[in-house]
């Protein structure tokens, strides 16, 4: 009953906030599906694209007027980057010099893990975030907050995941479970200004925020848009995306960036409405690459330092990933595909995790989407030390459809199963075929149309 309550509560915080403000022509139709615009506003940046299918989120809008193919850092975590094509669906308002967008979602759904380890849940996966940009000294000031409820909206000890592994609860290590994200996943400040014409630099610094280690974080992908449950590889690819002290420096020269990050590589604890500061012990490097307004590719590399509570020593972490977006008639698709490495400096142990996930828009409304994973477990029978290694593959498919969508919000329903791949002695612990599967409402804000006479190039809300 509390997870109902706080998420119907949460869900009518997110639809409402600043509707006071929306200046959008009063109407309940959606948008009328396949019509593009014929010409842009003239208030339009030069690098807006000069068509536009309304039935889209809006593309990625580039608020320093860099070229067209430079990836939004509005759609992503930290200084991550996602093709510059990913669509963007979130509330915009110019306010005396400001700009500022507001983008979340809301999963309620039923999960049932399948065999022996698993369990039948109702609960909800969420999260909103705040921006403020503003042009200083010829360059771009960015101020970034995202707040997640779902300390609330899991169930004890989290979120039934078969196979899942990372973090603890009560002193103990979270097995076959997914931990819930933090009330403040993110409060960062970002500024970037250019050198040249071909080059800038940037500085980026964060109470709790994303260094310059691994892909966008799984909630941001555009390729994991309707996929609520967090991927089997998380720990070994993006889960430092909420760090409690974070400073990355980066130079960017044409397509090409480089970062460098000071961070504390510790996992946040089980108190999940808390900033937990250490001193900034970790490091790592990315180097990033946008060749066109489609494609974005990096490799990082980092040491974290005691990273696990229950674990001794440091990780080195190796990622690299490659990201793709693609828009078509009342549609896009996006896919990425995620490589991570882990080692264990204690142990000398190292653990792989592959990931190639999916999601495709068509006809508006209507989506599918997809995860094949293949990860390396160790930490599915503490103690962790003598634990032998498991190589799990799990393959998730689904489909969804908005049946609600609004200029300023849409509601869908939807459903996902997942099948998985293990090694034969596992089956008298996990089931010789276990299947889980999801259902579930998704709430999403979403990006209203460009309305005639809109300033500074933005979604008027």
């Amino acid at each position: 009953m509390r997870t109902v309550v706080f998420c119907t509560f949460f869900i009518a915080v997110t639809l409402n906030l600043n509707l006071q403000a929306l200046e959008l022509p009063a109407t309940d139709d959606p948008p009328a599906g396949g019509q593009n615009q014929s010409a842009p506003d003239a208030t339009m940046p030069a690098t807006m694209p000069a068509t536009m299918p309304t039935t889209m989120p809006m593309p990625a809008m580039n608020m320093s007027s860099g070229p067209d193919w430079q990836p939004s850092l509005h759609n992503a975590t930290g200084t991550g980057w996602q093709p510059a094509a990913t669509a963007e669906e979130m509330w915009m308002k110019s306010l005396r010099g400001w700009d500022l967008m507001t983008h979340g979602v809301v999963f309620i759904d039923y999960n049932h893990q399948g065999g022996p380890r698993g369990a039948g849940k109702a609960e909800s996966a969420n999260w909103l975030m705040l921006m403020q940009e503003h042009k200083i000294a010829r360059g771009s000031l960015l101020f970034r907050e995202m707040f997640s409820a779902e300390s609330l909206t899991a169930p004890h000890p989290g979120f039934p995941e078969l196979f899942q592994t990372g973090e603890t609860y009560h002193g103990q290590p979270l097995i076959d479970h997914q931990h819930p994200h933090n009330v403040f996943s993110e409060l960062s400040v970002y500024y970037g200004r250019p050198i040249s014409k071909n080059a800038s630099w940037e500085l980026y610094g964060a109470a709790a925020g994303d260094p310059a280690l691994g892909p966008v974080a799984f909630m941001h992908r555009a390729s994991a848009f309707d996929l609520p449950m967090a991927p089997l590889s998380h720990h070994l690819q993006d889960s430092t995306h909420t760090s409690f002290g974070v400073i990355t420096a980066g130079l960017q020269v044409s397509r090409v960036r480089v970062e460098a990050s000071a961070f504390n590589g510790r996992e946040p604890d089980e108190t999940r409405y808390s900033i937990q500061f250490h001193s900034l012990d970790s490091w790592s490097g990315r180097l990033s690459i946008a060749p066109t307004r489609n494609w974005a590719a990096q490799y990082s590399y980092g040491r974290l330092e005691r990273p696990e509570a229950l674990e001794p020593g440091s990780q080195r972490r190796q990622t690299a990933s490659v990201g793709y977006t693609h828009s078509f008639h009342e549609g896009w698709s996006a896919t990425s595909f995620v490589w991570g490495r882990v080692l264990k400096v204690f142990e000398n142990r190292s653990l792989n995790g592959y990931l190639l996930e999916s999601t495709a828009n068509f006809k508006s409304q209507n989506y599918v989407f997809a995860r094949l994973e293949l990860v390396d477990k160790d930490e599915l029978f503490p103690p962790r030390l003598s634990a032998p290694t498991f190589r799990i593959g799990a393959w998730t498919a689904g489909l969804s459809r908005d049946l609600i969508a609004r200029p300023l919000w849409k509601m869908a329903i939807g459903a996902d199963v997942t099948f998985y791949a293990k090694p034969p002695q596992l089956d008298p612990v996990y089931g010789k075929n276990p299947v889980s599967f999801q259902i579930f409402l998704r709430v999403r804000i979403a990006g209203a149309e460009m309305r005639e006479g809109a300033t500074e190039s933005h979604q008027a809300f």
